[in-house]
């Protein structure tokens, strides 16, 4: 901060009443400093050059902010600092970009020679102590830019996602995933791996490996050029239309689409819940193209599954079931998660690709080779609220055809529909429907699928894995009416009816009521359960109905819960299964577990256990459940571990952090404060929270913006970071690297003055840790490096004098070192400062 002298906040009030003879000569050319200063009074010029001055910027006619600047009699302006910009028209990189510009000095007025940033001029009008800044961008909207511009010189960098997922139990094969999905970049080209390494489990205990992308892309202006191995797949599209039958396989040929194929996948969960019921504790896997992609644990009654951790986009997943250890359901569900499109500029969305069905490292029988295949999938905006979509492509020498509409009905009611078909196939229905009131929502979903279960397996009290006794392959349908509705601030109540045909027949209703209280002085909520569903291979094929009663309560210290239930429901055989059960949950802070629970259950089987356990380190992150079942004792058991090996500017670490945005930096943080914790915030959106070491920044890519680094709550230790913020601009997959040190501060007092003792006003004084600007006194205030205590002081970029500081032999209150008088003279330059100078 620098403090504006009374006499310097006096000059725009002065300068009103003079102003009004020079305006006249003036006209509306923009004159010199020196000419705008004529008709300020002797005693008040020196109150206006070389002193820091409060201002206000504009860029283009438009608020950047205010300021603190020095103007020299050369007409130049320096920057000091922006002081307040919560006027302002841009966002922070913009800012930044012209802070950046104008801190080194810049002479004012019309630009000559090479004007960086298309800046045309540069003027102060000292009558509103205004400094404007024009551009070649005046005339122009503001509006933001329809396309981010690529690096100039391109990047480069590697981004490794390893993940793992793995379900299994006793006397059974293990079964699950690991993929590695690697983004590269090489100039203004990004590369991209997918490897896949799979085992199904049951009878088959071979695995499976496969690469299912190996291919370089180019981002054009709203488009992209790919070109490798590949899988044909929705790159470009908002509204992918499903087809049905066989999914794409790899092939390798080129694609081109709308650069909207880039979208960075976000957490939000999907639009249309995916639902599971239950009928005893168990687990349930999420696979997609084959492939495990997510596996959870839940407990009995209708769940909703968390569909967060999924990829983004509009597509299919084949949801099993498991329970006590068992198979008991596989149903065909819809993920929903779109990206925003409302632009009527560009009402079109397209792909297309060419090339040959191929298999790379790949031993699946399924997957074909030789064949020539080619597709097309469009959208159009047909109005702000109506997406349509069409899709038809060769694959296996089959034609496959899909139409979508997304249409938005009104503010709170939304529909999406799919219809589809497969040459010597058949044909599918996808409806899902969504109304959103102030007090509730009402979700309704219709489908009709193939539903192939010839690839899931039971398994019996022996252990033994068997094909189940209905294999089904055939026609289905799925429709579904759900109603969330908020009562009051503490009670709710939620109500779905179902109706199934296919593998599982029948009509199917959940009744529940939750209510927030306060129980034996704790925080608690209660669920009151009502069911009554279609029988199943777990509950005898008879119908299950029963009832079920649960309770929360916040226990002990903050983050500690337990949990219990009784119940009724249709056993195995088809008689009444009485039930309880009770359970904890921790939540930790700074440890590795970031949250344990454990629950023992009983019913007529006998007594079952269930644990779940989250962790993060710095490295890896990912959750595990354990159960026991009270039918057979068999243990199962989950396991998903994902992380990132991050490589750019010669170095390389492992990061737990999930949420990319395509681009990264790598930061060390060298610290003279211990336990110190750091918060880096990319104006692009995202934080990140940094301690000493080696630390991880997510980046938004293509984007030219900033990440500034400040410190983490509100209390901020006596230091300064260095730099505080730093640029960016990267190609998907780039990685670069940065350096940033916390250093202990002293605020220091003083004044500089000549060898006679007259003050020096103007004068830059420069620290590790800041810069100062003395006032027309000579005084300065200034934040210096506690460990290196040393001060330069410069003039027109001419160094004048050096010191060295010795804290001991000055006064120092609260953290302010009280240094009194500096003789600048040229024999304090000697010796690279290191030569103590006592202050006068």
């Amino acid at each position: 901060m620098f403090p504006m002298t009374p006499i310097a906040a006096a000059l725009a009030l002065l300068f009103c009443a003079s102003a009004a003879v020079a305006s006249d000569s003036a006209g509306t050319t923009p004159r010199s400093l020196l000419a705008q200063a004529k008709g300020l009074p002797a005693d008040f010029e020196e109150h206006f050059f070389d002193v820091p001055l409060a201002v206000r910027v504009e860029l283009d006619h438009q608020p950047l902010g205010e300021a603190m600047v020095v103007l020299s009699r050369d007409d130049r302006i320096t920057l000091l600092e922006f002081t307040d910009t919560s006027e302002n028209r841009y966002g922070p990189a913009e800012r930044e970009k012209w802070a950046a510009y104008l801190k080194p000095g810049v002479p004012l007025g019309n630009c000559s020679g090479s004007c960086p940033d298309q800046v045309l001029a540069v003027h102060y009008n000292l009558e509103n102590s205004l400094v404007s800044i024009l551009t070649e961008n005046a005339e122009r909207d503001l509006e933001a830019k329809r396309y981010h511009e690529l690096p100039e010189e391109g990047s480069h960098g590697l981004m490794v996602r390893n993940q793992l997922n793995l379900n299994g139990g006793q006397d059974q094969n293990l079964g699950g995933r690991f993929g590695l999905e690697a983004s590269g970049s090489l100039g203004n080209w990004s590369q991209t791996l997918n490897l896949q390494l799979a085992r199904l489990g049951g009878p088959d205990d071979k695995l499976y490996h496969s690469i299912h992308e190996l291919h370089t892309q180019r981002e054009l202006q709203g488009s992209f050029f790919r070109l490798g191995y590949f899988t044909p797949n929705s790159e470009g599209l908002s509204r992918q239309p499903r087809t049905f039958g066989t999914s794409p396989d790899t092939a390798v040929g080129v694609m081109y689409g709308s650069s909207d194929s880039l979208a960075i996948n976000s957490p939000l969960p999907s639009v249309y819940p995916i639902y599971v019921t239950a009928n005893r504790q168990g687990s349930v896997e999420i696979w997609r193209d084959g492939l495990l992609i997510n596996t959870q644990s839940v407990p009995a009654g209708l769940q909703t599954l968390d569909t967060r951790p999924l990829p983004g986009g509009i597509y299919e997943v084949e949801v099993r079931l498991i329970e006590d250890g068992q198979i008991t359901s596989t149903t065909q569900e819809l993920v929903y998660k779109p990206s925003n499109w409302r632009n009527l500029d560009e009402r079109w969305r397209y792909n297309v690709f060419a090339g040959e069905e191929s298999k790379l490292l790949s031993n699946w029988d399924s997957q074909s080779s030789g064949s020539p295949t080619a597709g097309a999938s469009v959208n159009y905006l047909m109005h702000p609220r109506v997406i349509l979509g069409l899709s038809a492509r060769q694959i296996r020498e089959k034609l496959q055809y899909g139409t979508s509409i997304d249409w938005t009905l009104a503010n709170h009611l939304s529909l999406y529909a799919n219809v589809y078909k497969t040459e010597d196939y058949g044909t599918g229905l996808d409806l899902q429907s969504l109304y959103s009131y102030g007090a509730g929502s009402v979700v309704l979903s219709h489908s009709r699928s193939w539903l192939d279960t010839t690839n899931t397996y039971d398994t019996l009290p022996d252990g033994t894995r068997v094909r189940p006794r209905n294999v089904f392959v055939g026609q289905t349908s799925n429709s579904s009416l759900a109603i969330n509705h908020r009562v009051s601030s503490k009670n709710s109540i939620n109500a779905r009816v179902s109706h199934s045909e296919g593998n599982v027949e029948g009509l199917g209703a959940d009744l529940g009521w939750t209510q927030r209280t306060t129980l034996f002085g704790s925080d608690a909520s209660w669920r009151l359960s009502l069911f009554d569903r279609p029988g199943s291979y777990s509950s005898g094929d008879a119908r299950n109905r029963g009832v079920d009663l649960s309770v929360n309560m916040a226990l002990g210290a903050p983050g500690q819960q337990i949990t219990g239930s009784i119940g009724s429901r249709t056993a195995r055989d088809g008689s009444r299964d009485n039930n309880g059960s009770i359970g904890w949950r921790k939540d930790f802070k700074d440890h590795v577990l970031q949250n344990v629970s454990l629950t023992a259950l009983t019913d007529t089987y006998g007594v079952g256990m269930s644990s779940l356990a989250n962790f993060r380190t710095d490295a890896v992150n990912g959750d595990g459940f354990i159960q026991r079942s009270s039918y057979n004792g068999d243990f199962t058991g989950g396991l998903n571990v994902d992380s990132t090996l991050v490589i750019g500017g010669q170095k390389m670490l492992m990061t737990s952090q999930t949420e990319m945005r395509g681009a990264g930096m790598i930061v060390d943080v060298e610290s003279d404060v211990d336990d110190i914790v750091l918060r880096a915030d990319d104006f692009s959106g995202g934080s990140a929270a940094l301690k000493p070491g080696r630390n991880f920044i997510p980046i938004t890519a293509y984007q030219n913006s900033s990440v500034s680094f400040d410190f983490e709550g509100t209390h901020a230790p006596a230091a300064t970071i260095a730099p505080a913020r730093t640029r960016y601009h990267l190609n998907k997959g780039g990685v670069e690297y940065r350096k940033i040190r916390v250093m202990k501060t002293l605020t220091v007092l003083g004044r500089l003055v000549d060898g006679q003792g007259r003050p020096l006003k103007g004068h830059h004084v420069i620290n590790h840790a800041s810069r100062g600007v003395t006032e027309v006194d000579g005084f300065f205030s200034m934040e210096m490096n506690a460990g290196s205590p040393t001060l330069e002081v410069r003039q027109d970029n001419q160094l004048l004098c050096q010191f060295r500081l010795n804290a001991d032999s000055h006064r120092q209150e609260n953290n302010v070192l009280m240094i009194g008088d500096l003789r600048c003279t040229p024999d304090t330059l000697a010796d690279v400062g290191l030569t103590d100078q006592k202050a006068g």
